[in-house]
């Protein structure tokens, strides 16, 4: 256990901070899940879905639960299957 003050007020942010950065990582996943099971069914909104999923990976990024390029890699790739379905399509 930590004996300093600022040891254990370090502590007590550490642990605030997982809190936050585990429901954002969670709402971003869940965004995520919702958009690639709209994908796989066919389902008419996926464009709104993958907006949605896009905003909240970029809000997570910008709280710092998950890096920039680590946002811009799983946009593009949901991107990519929502062109490569459209695609599919024609």
């Amino acid at each position: 256990m930590a004996h300093t003050l600022s040891a254990r007020k370090r502590i007590r942010q550490s642990e605030k901070r997982n809190l936050i950065n585990r429901s954002n990582k969670s709402r971003m996943r869940t965004s995520i899940k919702k958009y690639v099971k709209a994908m796989e069914s066919g389902a008419e909104n996926a464009e709104a879905l993958l907006k949605e999923a896009v905003s909240t990976i970029y809000k997570t990024a910008r709280k710092g639960a998950i890096a920039k390029k680590q946002a811009s890699r799983r946009v593009s790739r949901l991107t990519l299957k929502l062109n490569a379905a459209k695609a599919a399509q024609d």
